[in-house]
């Protein structure tokens, strides 16, 4: 049965939008909580767009699963990190122009670098998952930089314009997923994926566990926040 975590991400950019101090991740994050998540997402960004500092310390005050902090792998990321302590941290590619995330962390291209911040990071206590494309070759690096976990980047997927082309991007991540499994990787799987494109992911009883965000908060703005959670941890705990 896979997991759910929740990114609650989205919940600080609506309140961003006006500027204001609602709506509240740390609330949102409790809320998914209470509707059953295994676990609880953000993003600190450089140029913290949307979570900011306060919204880190409180969630991992506040959070009673597990709180996974993405990050770019840079040395202030990587102080912050080592101070606030989360259950994990997860390293992601980050450009200040996109909207979101685009694409995974090319590991093969600094390996050395990467394995330094795997070191920091575990010597500090904290576990690695190495945010990826979907390519043996990443994965390999990946565990070859320390990292314990590899979330497959699912954005290409989530994003197909046929199914045809949905089919041989989902066999990517197929293949991916074999390789992760084959290395002793734990897995998880993330971005762009909502109530329907995940049900394929029913065959991949290797994914341990989802990072979903964007979707659940724009089903609760139509049904509420604990209801979009419910109906979303359904889906998943049926694979």
């Amino acid at each position: 049965m896979a997991r759910l975590a929740v990114n609650v991400d989205h919940v600080a950019t609506v309140r961003e939008a006006r500027g204001i101090d609602v709506p509240d991740p740390v609330l949102a994050a409790g809320l998914a909580e209470l509707a059953g998540a295994d676990g609880i997402i953000c993003h600190l960004r450089e140029d913290r767009r949307h979570i900011d500092d306060r919204d880190l310390r409180l969630l991992r005050d506040t959070v009673k699963t597990k709180l996974n902090m993405e990050m770019a792998a840079v040395d202030e990321m990587v102080e912050i990190a080592l101070t606030v302590k989360p259950h994990v941290v997860t390293l992601v590619p980050e450009k200040r122009e996109e909207l979101t995330t685009e694409g995974g962390l090319n590991v093969t291209a600094q390996p050395d670098y990467y394995r330094g911040v795997v070191e920091r990071l575990k010597n500090g206590g904290i576990p690695v998952s190495f945010f990826i494309d979907p390519d043996p070759e990443q994965v390999q690096t990946a565990q070859q930089c320390g990292g314990d976990i590899v979330e497959i980047h699912t954005g290409h997927y989530s994003e197909a314009g046929s199914e045809s082309e949905a089919i041989v991007r989902f066999e990517k991540i197929k293949r991916a997923v074999e390789s992760a499994s084959g290395l002793d990787l734990r897995i998880s799987a993330g971005h762009g994926l909502n109530y329907a494109n995940i049900k394929p992911f029913g065959a991949l009883p290797q994914i341990e566990e989802y990072s979903i965000g964007h979707s659940i908060v724009a089903r609760a703005v139509l049904v509420g926040f604990e209801r979009a959670v419910r109906e979303m941890i359904q889906l998943v705990n049926n694979f």
